[in-house]
């Protein structure tokens, strides 16, 4: 008995051990919080906890469900705020209206995970493309609604959701979350929450038995987007107004819950239980920093290191045999053998001497690189009407010369992202700490410009240290195995916390004058950036046309296994990528604050959107392995002449918002065949 009793217990510890962990963890951090208090945990702090933890929990659930599928949702916190303006915005005192917008609030949410799941499942898109480009649609139509934090709702809205569910003993927000967790136990429960396990664990195998993948999948991203909207709805009771910009920053600690709740990233096991358990101890580990009197600009950073270290420890088995290739490296290198990748990589630079291309060299290139020009042509197609377009657009009020210029100016910027975020996709990941590693070196640049200063080490610093940071990223990535979206997501949470920390959240001094001088400059005619652009573009050309590490790295975004089989270092490509990903956006960084003639905390951000839309427009493919930087090249001056159209135009930041979102998910479609 005693015996059946101990595989019983051990049956269930192991088939909730996600939520066992979430529980200890939570345990402990409550244990420290309470021991360092002046005071023990009283009725209204636990009316607190549960208030501001609430809108967290049920956003990571809703992210939690598509993670059980293997899927990612950049677009959650876009909802929330979509939700959260649409009903402050509109509602009133009357009851009809008070339940009307919380309805509309979730709909909107439901809408939104319609979206995603036409474009994920019925055109193959990946995830991560579409809700990045639905987070900048929904943005857009947010700031349509509301451009700046404002409206209100009625109290007696707000006291429903955060006050007294039984005065004095049962708080509204800790209904709330056992009325959500209620409603994942039965769809656990369901026909639907078997299919969303198997086709976690195995969409082949699922498929194979009978499971309708395509109908489970785009049930689970409505139900999600439904979780969003009641998230939204709840932080418009708990704050009282709308704000536009509410959403966005809730992205990095809702992903943190979902880990902490011992979701697997690899999808098929975790659960929402475990979540609502991470996201109370994401909101106690704040109230601890705040109890220790850690300054709130180490928030991000510490959201940043649990997400990684939380990964990290469902990441064991990877991280001992990450650890045990490396020891043989080091044996193989002390005993002298040879390294069979440097043969394969050697043997991979000869010509091949195919007799079936054409004598003429023209013809022998086209046809060598008539894939490439099928996915790049197009882009310098659309390029030239949007020139035409704006040639009749500012007819009589605009040079050549004086519009040749700005065109190459502003198109810099995203030429030279387009190679960090290119190389970065076409080695099978992308790279979310862009927006961060810009507003970081740029505002590094001005604090580390002193009278007297050299420059040249200046720059030289500053580029190095992105190259680092991006380095970091590829660690984790190619060798510890985290997905690069969590990995990037992580470095961008703990670079823009060190970003804060450094300046106290006020930027200081300006950036070198032979900064400025590059970007603002002219010689004969053109700024010096235009003159900079064309090396870059050539040398950029070579770097993924005639090198050794382009031919490795398009092998591992075709087929890492492959690529390890045929002795390359996926590893070592994947860091690197990420590394030239890192030096790209400190370079950026350091262009736009000569070109401001400043730096200032958020720089970056308006980049993130644009630097993934160069690389689409210019035939990339998502999926990794396939891509030139002519083709990006030619996405980076396209999109700028697109946004010089549309500013001509005097279209609102929202619209244009919509517009690149729509941009995006329509240049994907066309490459669809290809991504597959």
């Amino acid at each position: 008995m005693s015996l059946r009793c101990s595989n019983d217990l051990l049956r269930f510890t192991r088939r909730n051990d996600g939520v066992l962990i979430a529980l200890a963890t939570l345990a402990c951090v409550f244990a420290v919080l309470n021991m360092n208090l002046q005071q023990t945990f009283s009725y209204y702090d636990v009316s607190n906890t549960f208030s501001s933890t609430a809108t967290l929990a049920l956003a990571a659930m809703g992210a939690t469900i598509v993670v059980l599928i293997r899927g990612l949702d950049l677009s959650v916190g876009a909802v929330i705020s979509l939700s959260n303006c649409l009903a402050a915005a509109n509602m009133s005192d009357s009851s009809v209206s008070m339940i009307g917008w919380s309805l509309a609030g979730v709909l909107v949410g439901t809408a939104t995970g319609l979206f995603n799941a036409v474009f994920i499942v019925l055109f193959r898109l990946p995830s991560i493309i579409v809700t990045l480009a639905t987070m900048f649609i929904v943005e857009g139509l947010t700031l349509l609604i509301l451009e700046q934090p404002g409206g209100a709702v009625p109290p007696a809205f707000s006291n429903f959701f955060i006050g007294d569910a039984i005065p004095g003993l049962v708080q509204a927000p800790a209904v709330v979350i056992l009325l959500a967790l209620l409603v994942w136990a039965l769809l656990r429960n369901t026909r639907l929450g078997t299919h969303i396990y198997a086709v976690g664990s195995d969409p082949d195998a699922a498929r194979s038995k009978g499971v309708p993948v395509s109908l489970t999948r785009m049930s689970v991203y409505v139900i999600a987007g439904t979780f969003y909207g009641a998230a939204g709805v709840f932080l418009t009771a708990q704050t009282g107004s709308g704000d536009p910009t509410v959403g966005p920053p809730m992205l990095l600690p809702v992903f943190v819950a979902v880990v902490l709740g011992g979701t697997s990233f690899a999808g098929g096991r975790g659960g929402c239980a475990g979540t609502v358990l991470g996201a109370f101890t994401v909101m106690l580990i704040v109230n601890l920093l705040l109890v220790f009197n850690v300054p709130t600009f180490y928030a991000t950073i510490v959201e940043g290191g649990l997400l990684i270290v939380a990964v990290l420890a469902n990441s064991v088995p990877r991280i001992r045999e990450a650890v045990a290739t490396a020891w043989i490296v080091v044996l193989k290198r002390r005993a002298g053998l040879p390294h069979f990748a440097r043969r394969a990589a050697a043997s991979s630079t000869l010509m091949r001497n195919d007799e079936t291309l054409p004598a003429n060299p023209v013809g022998r290139w086209l046809r060598r690189n008539r894939s490439a020009l099928r996915f790049t042509v197009p882009t310098y197609l659309g390029l030239a009407v949007l020139l035409l377009v704006t040639a009749a657009m500012f007819h009589g009020r605009l040079s050549l010369e004086v519009y040749v210029n700005t065109l190459l100016v502003l198109g810099s910027f995203l030429a030279v992202l387009g190679l960090g975020q290119g190389i970065v996709v076409i080695s099978g990941g992308l790279d979310l700490s862009v927006p961060a590693m810009i507003t970081f070196s740029g505002v590094l640049l001005c604090e580390w410009n002193a009278p007297g200063s050299s420059s040249i080490t200046l720059l030289v610093g500053v580029a190095l240290l992105g190259a680092l940071i991006g380095s970091i990223s590829g660690i984790g990535v190619g060798i510890l195995g985290i997905h690069p979206l969590i990995m990037t997501l992580a470095m961008n949470g703990i670079i823009d916390g060190a970003t804060l920390v450094m300046t106290d959240g006020t930027p200081r001094g300006v950036p070198p004058g032979i900064v400025s001088w590059f970007m603002t400059g002219k010689i004969l005619g053109l700024t010096p950036v235009a003159y900079g652009l064309m090396l870059f573009v050539i040398c950029a050309s070579l770097l993924l046309g005639r090198t050794v590490y382009a031919r490795r790295l398009y092998l591992v975004g075709s087929s890492p296994l492959v690529a390890r089989f045929s002795g390359v270092s996926v590893g070592r490509v994947q860091i690197a990528a990420y590394g030239l990903s890192g030096l790209c956006s400190a370079v950026v960084g350091v262009m736009l604050a000569g070109f401001s003639g400043q730096a200032f905390i958020d720089m970056g951000t308006p980049y993130l959107l644009p630097s993934i839309a160069v690389i689409v427009i210019g035939g990339v493919a998502m999926s990794g392995g396939r891509g030139t930087y002519l083709g990006v090249f030619g996405g980076a001056l396209l999109l700028t002449a697109l946004t010089t159209v549309l500013q001509g135009m005097l279209l609102p930041v929202a619209v244009r918002n919509v517009i690149f979102g729509l941009v995006i998910l329509g240049a994907v479609i066309g490459l669809r065949e290809n991504q597959a």
